[in-house]
């Protein structure tokens, strides 16, 4: 029940559930005309602050900046990497295969370290999360089909497919990782997420290396959009549905960062 509640409740406090409520209570009150105005003024508010992109861009910037390795850093090194799953979807008709969502860069990324030598072994992490019907693949299982389309070999990835969010995602690959003796692991996992993973990973018997990937931003988007002209700042006033889609992945870290802090696992 607390899984689910914790992704159901704050669904009112991202953006557009935050703007349906207002709206909501605006047509409720009805007959109070000065409350209805501002609850309507809230809803707005909400919604321009939320889908504008330079709001967008400096919120998501600092959780995605946290860990940014240097410009000649390289490629890093362990004896595995842990990839934390949220970024796939499973192999059920119509799709042909699995498939990469939105933060399906992990899965890449991972492919990619381990093809220059990064690491000899991957462990891929998460669940199938009950809300989403019964027998249906794990995350896990989806990002083994698509670490292997991108060349590494099935006994280079270890499964682990009962996690079902960043704090099991840790507990869990740990047992993995004792019983294989490592305890050096390269981290992947979107930029969005990565403080608050690695917050979790960095409490526990390892040394954890980030490696974030899937930037919502580059330094050259920030650099474009936030100039003082006319053209580009009439650009970040109008709110859209991409910026607004990531302004959510933004709160909920920070909702997940507060949650996670009073249930005392970070």
């Amino acid at each position: 029940m607390f899984l689910y509640l914790s992704k159901f409740l704050p669904l009112f406090l991202y953006p557009a559930g935050l703007t349906c409520l207002l709206l909501i209570l605006a047509l409720i009150l009805r007959r109070h005309p000065r409350w209805q105005t501002g609850l309507i003024a809230a809803a707005l508010v909400v919604l321009w602050l939320g889908g504008n992109r330079l709001t967008t861009m400096a919120v998501v910037r600092t959780l995605e900046w946290r860990h940014v390795p240097p410009p000649d850093a390289g490629i890093p090194h362990a004896d595995a990497i842990v990839v934390l799953g949220g970024g796939t979807r499973s192999p059920e008709y119509p799709r042909p295969t699995a498939e990469v969502g939105e933060a399906g860069d992990r899965v890449l990324y991972a492919g990619y370290l381990y093809q220059h030598g990064a690491a000899p072994l991957i462990i891929v992490s998460g669940a199938a999360l009950p809300w989403n019907g019964q027998d249906r693949p794990s995350e896990a299982e989806a990002m083994v089909d698509l670490l292997m389309l991108t060349g590494v070999p099935r006994d280079a990835i270890v499964l682990e497919p009962r996690a079902r969010n960043t704090y099991e995602n840790a507990i869990e690959s740990l047992k993995i990782l004792d019983e294989l003796g490592i305890d050096n692991v390269i981290l992947v996992t979107s930029a969005l997420h990565m403080p608050r993973a690695y917050a979790i990973f960095a409490q526990l018997p390892l040394s954890v290396i980030p490696a974030p990937t899937d930037y919502a931003f580059s330094q050259a988007d920030w650099e474009l959009y936030s100039q003082p002209q006319l053209s580009t700042q009439l650009l970040n006033l109008v709110p859209n549905a991409d910026n607004l889609e990531v302004m959510t992945r933004a709160l909920k870290e920070y909702i997940g960062i507060v949650v996670y802090r009073l249930r005392g696992w970070l």
